[in-house]
């Protein structure tokens, strides 16, 4: 597809809900929304849906909006690689069909909209829905400004995650000319952790295991710990970084308890080691130094299983 086939899908069409992957993150959320106040800006009717409860750290993202009442016309899909991302409480739209257009930057979309965009030189949805909205020419919002600029800033990881690129940097700077308090997103996305949120990270980095003479460590979050530290899903985000960021290692891994005998694996890997190949022999996948799977089983199980494929993938 080209963006302007996107962008006629928006103007000749209205009653649209739109889809945000489950454990919703700053990128889903922020291209969601951002579609979402485009859309009604034109005089359409949409929503934004979730399978999980909205993330109170993202509230400024959607601070005013109010759900709309209409008859459901045309379901997209932004930043979700997988039906599976769906979400539990929304299986309806995980069923054949049931999304009309997927937009997304996972080089592992599985194709199940009836149609797809996916770029996978993009480092985050919200950098291809910017290029949507810019192309109508329509003058865009603070909010819609703030939500884009969210996006792009939390899959970049403030800009220095190997997947940025100039285009991000462009693309950041021209919505930093609105007033969106850039300054004060990347402080709450990046800087501020709570009292719960730093017993965790001092939890788990006192219990990281090294594996294959350090070139691989892996950090657990079970549900007890979680529930210890009373801290919301959404702090969570970014833990995954920890296991990487020590010398040496070339594979880190994040377990993350779900449910009981169901599990959570982040993966992040340096210039050497591909993380998509690695989480899609679990039916996972994601960008090539970041992805994601989930695997059933006990801890142990599930530990032993990816040590397997570690082990595999160092030969």
């Amino acid at each position: 597809m080209e963006l302007k086939e996107i962008l006629d899908i928006f103007l000749k069409n209205d009653n649209f809900t739109i889809l945000t992957h489950k454990s919703p993150d700053g990128d889903t959320l922020g291209s969601g929304f951002a579609l979402c106040y485009f859309l009604r800006d034109l005089g359409k009717h949409a929503n934004v849906i979730n399978s999980d409860q909205l993330p109170s750290r993202y509230a400024f993202i959607y601070e005013g909006y109010r759900q709309q009442e209409f008859e459901e016309k045309y379901v997209i899909a932004v930043d979700i690689a997988d039906p599976n991302l769906i979400g539990s409480n929304l299986l309806q739209y995980q069923q054949a069909g049931a999304v009309d257009l997927c937009i997304d930057h996972h080089i592992s979309n599985r194709n199940f909209a009836k149609q797809t965009y996916v770029d996978g030189e993009a480092c985050a949805a919200a950098m291809i829905i910017y290029e949507i909205l810019k192309l109508s020419g329509e003058k865009l919002s603070d909010q819609i400004a703030k939500c884009l600029y969210t996006g792009i800033s939390t899959d970049t990881g403030c800009f220095k995650y190997e997947n940025t690129t100039p285009k991000a940097h462009i693309f950041a700077a021209e919505l930093m000319a609105y007033d969106i308090d850039y300054a004060n997103i990347n402080r709450e996305m990046f800087d501020v952790k709570s009292r719960g949120r730093m017993e965790v990270e001092q939890t788990v980095i006192s219990q990281m295991k090294y594996y294959f003479e350090g070139r691989c460590s892996m950090i657990v979050l079970t549900k007890k710990l979680m529930s210890e530290c009373g801290v919301d899903q959404s702090e969570f985000d970014g833990l995954a970084s920890i296991p990487l960021s020590v010398e040496g290692v070339d594979i880190g891994i994040t377990v993350k308890e779900r449910h009981t005998d169901y599990y959570k694996i982040s993966v992040r890997t340096t210039d050497k080691l591909n993380a998509s190949e690695f989480c899609q022999q679990f039916g996972g996948g994601g960008h090539i130094r970041a992805a994601g799977c989930e695997i059933k089983g006990t801890l142990e199980e599930v530990q032993n299983k990816l040590l397997d494929a570690v082990e595999r993938l160092f030969g």
